[in-house]
């Protein structure tokens, strides 16, 4: 049974018109205003503490645009991330009994680890005792749609911070279409741009409160724009994760105990509302998700039909 996700009806809004205006009082020409009561100097918001790491690795171009339009939006961010490349980890983590972290420059820490290992450090140690407001995974370089969002370790580390309370958000610039280098690269300019809308957007309807529902994360997919990637999308939708899985393997036997292994990219037809229908119509993705592995309502209250009057 594949997983269904069920979320509040408040992630819904994330796409749609936030804006109210207030008209200002009209003192009466008859009559002396009141003096204003005095009240003390509003204090400024602190800056949003972001933790930012990715699959891609901590020296990955992605993060590093991502950590350069996150802090020169006025976040502090910090950056804990894989050492080296772990595209296609997935959840996993915490797989050896030591972990070597280097600390190659301020605001950065490398884990030789998953994305997940990386995340459960930054939050056990880098910000010991002090949770950030938000962690932010990417941007990947190519898509994590479909299948792929369901091995991939961007998604994983927001996973590993959704397991641990703290709100996360997942980014990936790509379409379909096998990624050409430069314009992804290009593209990660106005992927970040929207983060930094979301983000903010987010935080305003906070107001102080958490950004995201409880245990609810965003995967955010940005499709590639334009010929060399700088385009903007053509809108923004809600959607859910495609059920299908566009990797296909095929085994041939070596005749010496091994199998050589070529996986074949054999997209299927778009779900309607789903996230390969979104990017693949040059539009941004995002997909609410959970870190658990249950069914919607429907789905269990069939499986348990199945079930009624088992025994041991």
């Amino acid at each position: 049974m594949r997983r269904k996700r069920v979320l509040p009806p408040a992630v819904l809004i994330l796409c749609t018109a936030a804006l109210a205006g207030t008209a200002p009082a009209v003192a009466s020409p008859l009559t002396a205003p009141a003096p204003a009561p005095t009240r003390p100097a509003a204090t400024p918001a602190a800056p949003l503490r972001i933790l930012l790491t990715n699959d891609d690795g901590y020296n990955a171009p992605g993060i590093r645009k991502a950590f350069e339009r996150l802090t020169a939006a006025g976040y502090d961010v910090t950056i804990v991330a894989p050492l080296t490349n772990q595209s296609g980890t997935g959840t996993k983590m915490m797989s050896a009994p030591t972990i070597a972290v280097k600390h190659p420059e301020p605001k950065v820490w490398a884990v030789d680890g998953t994305p997940g290992d990386a995340v459960l450090f930054g939050l056990s140690e880098v910000f010991e005792g002090r949770a950030p407001d938000l962690v932010v995974s990417g941007t990947n370089f190519g898509p994590n749609v479909a299948g792929l969002a369901t091995h991939s370790g961007t998604v994983g580390g927001a996973v590993a911070a959704l397991e641990s309370g703290v709100p996360a958000i997942a980014l990936s610039t790509g379409g379909m279409a096998a990624p050409d280098p430069t314009a992804t690269i290009n593209a990660m300019g106005p992927t970040m741009d929207f983060a930094v809308k979301l983000i903010d957007r987010l935080r305003t309807r906070a107001r102080s409160g958490p950004l995201l529902p409880k245990g609810v994360g965003l995967n955010v997919n940005h499709p590639v724009v334009g010929a060399d990637g700088t385009g903007t999308a053509a809108g923004v939708a809600a959607t859910f994760q495609d059920p299908q899985a566009p990797l296909q393997p095929d085994f041939t036997d070596s005749g010496d105990g091994t199998w050589k292994v070529n996986v074949q990219f054999r997209p299927q037809p778009a779900a309607k509302g789903g996230d390969v229908e979104a990017v693949s119509a040059g539009k941004i993705a995002i997909s609410p998700m959970n870190a658990d592995w249950n069914t919607g309502p429907a789905e269990f209250a069939a499986t348990a039909a199945l079930l009624a009057g088992i025994r041991p």
